[in-house]
């Protein structure tokens, strides 16, 4: 059975890309988005081992998508990662749970931990 998809979603091209190869590096497959609304019409998102998921989506909130996510039912390990970190940010991602709150530039150590996790979670 093949090991579940590590999906990304960040608006960013050359960090999506980035992302991409780190995680295919580490011999993860993956599943990127550079749109909220890509993700939300995905039909595979519940056999996914977690989500890296940006929090600033340009017109979209990663934060939105992840409490849309959960009450749509899905119980995926979410990895928020920001470049506009502050304390406001980082307590609506509290409150909608998260395995894993990074910020950019993160070691990719932290990241690859993070995805780690997330089988434990589940």
């Amino acid at each position: 059975m093949p090991d579940k998809p590590v999906l990304v979603v960040d608006d960013d091209p050359a960090l999506l890309r980035g992302l991409e190869r780190l995680l295919r590096k580490h011999g993860y497959e993956t599943v990127a988005f550079s749109k909220a609304s890509d993700l939300r019409s995905y039909t595979e998102v519940a056999r996914a081992r977690c989500i890296v998921l940006d929090i600033d989506l340009g017109r979209d909130s990663g934060i939105e998508l992840g409490i849309q996510l959960r009450n749509a039912g899905h119980s995926i390990p979410i990895i928020y990662i920001t470049g506009n970190d502050s304390q406001a940010t980082r307590h609506a991602a509290m409150e909608c749970g998260f395995l894993a709150y990074l910020v950019k530039p993160f070691d990719a150590r932290s990241l690859i931990h993070s995805i780690e996790q997330s089988s434990q979670v589940r």
